[in-house]
């Protein structure tokens, strides 16, 4: 569950900060579902949602320290309380924001690592390392930024039009 959402002035603005929990990935997707829902844009749930999903999930594990695939090892934090993970820096939390500018929608999501994330080599064997390839298979565009201070935030760019020529989508 969400610590909180803030609906901007701006209704083409939306963020919820998420807590270090693991359920933080579903609330997410919810986020994503009644924000798209309220600007009419439910045809960009999946996409979004999926990108929502692996951009929180390496939040979770890169910047807060869960432990990958519920395994624990050298160097990976064990969540004190069940379900609970230890946040490397309690003063820069997950957050997740939509922004509706059209013909496009902007999911970031903020997380307290200033480390910028890196496309692994695909190995469609592997149970992980996937993400980012899906985060570029799925949005029009992607990047990061780093935030003042610390921290970083990791964007994905969305059209809400249909797209004409080549676009990056898959055709109905």
């Amino acid at each position: 569950m969400s610590t909180g959402t803030a609906i901007a002035a701006d209704p083409y603005v939306v963020s919820c900060t998420l807590a270090p929990r693991y359920e933080a990935v579903r609330s997410a997707r919810d986020f994503a579902r009644t924000t798209l829902r309220n600007w009419g844009l439910e045809s960009l749930f999946d996409d979004v949602a999926l990108v929502a999903s692996e951009l929180v999930t390496n939040a979770l594990r890169h910047a807060v320290g869960a432990p990958p695939d519920g395994c624990t090892g050298q160097g990976i934090q064990v969540p004190a309380q069940p379900g609970r993970l230890q946040a490397a820096d309690s003063r820069t939390p997950i957050r997740i924001s939509l922004v509706h500018r059209a013909p496009q929608v902007v999911c970031a999501v903020s997380d307290p690592s200033s480390q910028g994330p890196v496309a692994r080599e695909a190995d469609f064997v592997a149970e992980s390392g996937r993400g980012l390839h899906l985060v570029d298979s799925f949005s029009s565009s992607w990047g990061w930024h780093p935030l003042a201070g610390a921290g970083k935030v990791v964007w994905a760019l969305f059209e809400s039009a249909p797209a004409t020529g080549t676009g990056r989508h898959r055709s109905a």
